[in-house]
């Protein structure tokens, strides 16, 4: 995950430029945050629990509205700062760095699952067409409206994201030619709104709960709140400065986070107000850190934390279907341990070969624009 932040750890100076935003002077290659790998590392962690049934934890799934929000910072950062310096986006070696960064290890994944699909759900007629609609990134409208996937539920949170990668390069760029400058960040509270109050109406309409848990147009707050991140940090209007000088005050908020997860699966609450308490904890602790020292940056700085952050996308890729095998035969704590160690042995493996291939291949591109080594 990448800062914004220069190396020496203080916040980038502004530069204006003619097309409306204001773009800090930091080097091409984005220098390296290792708390926001430990803040990955802590997300995933939460959806392991939740997905392993661990007593007290059945709200944990909120570790995926961390990872909506990292996302949405880290791919703003990029973009904003990619238009600042050369007044357009290289939409092709975006989606080029995005396919290699996620499609390899996915296409890897879903092939062993095919494998032994058939061996561990022989009653289960659908494996083929669930790795299909996964590959398609089409599971999150697959799984609220169609049933589908039916055992790769956890596909759901990378068609979110790949809907996002799709959209929000144009949308940013027309935003970003048609706003006065140093406004970025107005037009993407407004859209976070709109996103909020989207949500909030399909409660109203009393649609069922998963209905409106699984789809990117309901699930895009977390993205955006990133996204409005990402143009505070980079256009410092004097108020966010301000907050960011006593962002400690604003960490208690994070305390919460274990009480909702107490919330059941299908309390409309986790839909009108808990989730917006989450990303709002996620944007706060994304501040706490960005100056790369303080007490939670120490907290998340820490070599296990960092490493696990690093392999997150293998684990989250390869962890439910171990989790589900495991939950027919074992209580919760075999799992989270024998499940835990297994899916994090795959994601060792896939990180260390075809990610590491993906990795080469991505970065073989003409450097036009701005990257960073886990972007």
């Amino acid at each position: 995950m990448p800062t914004v932040c220069p190396a020496d750890g203080g916040m980038p100076q502004p530069l204006r430029t003619d097309i409306g935003v204001h773009v800090p002077t930091v080097p091409l290659k984005l220098p390296y945050n290792p708390a926001l790998d430990g803040l990955r590392a802590v997300a995933i962690v939460l959806v392991m629990l939740s997905h392993a049934h661990v007593p007290l934890f059945g709200g944990a799934f909120f570790g995926v509205d961390l990872f909506f929000v990292l996302s949405g910072y880290l791919i703003t950062s990029l973009l904003l700062i990619e238009v600042g310096n050369t007044e357009r986006i290289d939409f092709w070696r975006f989606y080029r760095r995005r396919f290699f960064r996620l499609m390899p290890a996915l296409l890897a994944f879903l092939a062993v699952y095919c494998l032994v699909a058939p061996l561990l759900w022989p009653d289960e007629p659908d494996w083929y067409m669930d790795a299909l609609v996964s590959a398609l990134y089409l599971a999150d409208y697959g799984i609220a409206f169609f049933d589908l996937p039916n055992s790769l539920l956890h596909m759901w949170s990378l068609s979110v994201e790949e809907h996002f990668y799709l959209v929000w390069p144009l949308v940013l760029l027309v935003l970003v030619r048609r706003t006065p400058r140093g406004q970025i960040w107005c037009r993407i509270f407004g859209l976070f709104l709109l996103a909020w109050a989207w949500r909030v109406y399909w409660v109203a309409q009393d649609q069922a709960f998963y209905e409106i848990f699984f789809r990117f147009d309901t699930r895009a707050t977390g993205l955006l709140a990133g996204s409005l991140l990402a143009a505070l940090v980079i256009e410092r209007p004097a108020w966010f400065e301000r907050a960011r000088q006593n962002v400690h005050h604003g960490l208690w908020l994070v305390l919460l986070v274990p009480v909702l997860m107490a919330l059941d699966w299908d309390n409309m609450q986790v839909m009108t107000w808990a989730m917006t308490v989450v990303e709002l904890a996620a944007v706060i602790v994304l501040v706490a850190v960005l100056p790369r020292q303080g007490l939670v940056y120490d907290m998340l700085n820490q070599p296990l934390l960092i490493k696990l952050g690093q392999l997150s996308y293998g684990v989250y890729l390869w962890h439910y279907p171990v989790y589900r095998a495991l939950r027919a035969h074992m209580d919760w704590p075999a799992v989270v341990l024998l499940g835990s160690a297994i899916s994090i042995g795959l994601a060792a493996l896939s990180f260390n070969t075809v990610e590491r291939w993906a990795r080469t291949q991505r970065d073989r591109a003409p450097q036009r624009g701005l990257q960073h080594t886990s972007a």
